[in-house]
């Protein structure tokens, strides 16, 4: 109930109600209130023998501390938890050349739509999921994001090839009020396009492991090593911070091509 009156998103409300159910039931014969630091991390301790990622035991702390801080009202109860340290990766990114591969691989105009608009505007599959009909600005050619990551509005560019296919996709599957639909209207669903980009990629043949995310990524590097300035680029991604936008420069090939190698 908190979490939905602080407007988290759903997947997070659902993330954070997950972890803390896994932590009461492993100490059900106890009383909340009677749980301490040293509970806590013994049982932070299990989810690490089990070789979890940092980022699962970093939500796992964030569900706790939410309930008891958040929900029980007391602040600063567990501040001095120790959190792992952040794990730092680089993000996967594709060449242009391997996106189009997939776009034509595509099976129908739909599927390709949908391929075609989360590389072209660097959306989060959620706000794909989430777009509407009216979203789509042809005049501007601008696609507005409503309600993304943090409850912000923005704005991310509209391609010309890509409102082209979305005509043909409006003529042949006439969406009525979201711009994907599911079989019996409403929102298409979030495992509906991972599968549909992930098969897409099998069949262009690609290497990596290709994700919605992936395609995102590679359209925030593609920008950057074509010249667009890091903080245009953050404004179409809806990051809060540059610091987020910054990790795009350690694989953008734009970063090295000045740099001369000692062997040549």
């Amino acid at each position: 109930m908190k979490l939905e009156l602080k407007r988290y998103a759903n997947s997070t409300v659902r993330t954070y109600v997950s972890f803390f159910e896994m932590f009461i039931n492993h100490y059900k014969d106890k009383e909340l209130n009677a749980i301490n630091e040293s509970d806590i991390r013994a049982f932070l301790q299990k989810l690490v023998h089990r070789n979890v990622s940092n980022s699962y035991l970093n939500q796992c702390i964030n569900a706790i501390k939410f309930y008891y801080e958040v929900v029980l009202g007391m602040p600063n109860r567990f501040y001095e938890i120790e959190r792992p340290r952040k794990e730092y990766k680089l993000p996967t990114i594709i060449s242009k050349e391997e996106v189009l591969s997939i776009i034509g691989s595509a099976n129908n105009i739909k599927h390709k739509c949908i391929i075609e608009l989360l590389y072209s505007t660097g959306l989060r599959r959620s706000e794909l999921l989430n777009l509407k009909l009216e979203d789509v600005d042809s005049k501007r050619m601008l696609i507005r994001v409503q309600g993304s990551k943090g409850n912000k509005d923005r704005h991310t560019l509209l391609s010309q090839t890509v409102l082209e296919d979305l005509r043909l996709y409006f003529r042949e599957w006439k969406p009525r009020e979201y711009l994907f639909e599911g079989q019996r209207g409403g929102r298409y669903s979030a495992q509906s396009v991972l599968k549909i980009v992930k098969e897409a990629a099998l069949k262009a043949k690609i290497k990596q492991s290709v994700t919605p995310h992936v395609l995102r990524h590679s359209f925030a590097t593609h920008l950057l090593e074509s010249g667009v300035d890091l903080r245009q680029i953050q404004v179409l991604l809806g990051h809060g911070s540059s610091k987020t936008t910054e990790i795009y420069t350690h694989v953008a090939t734009n970063t090295f091509k000045n740099i001369k190698n000692p062997l040549d």
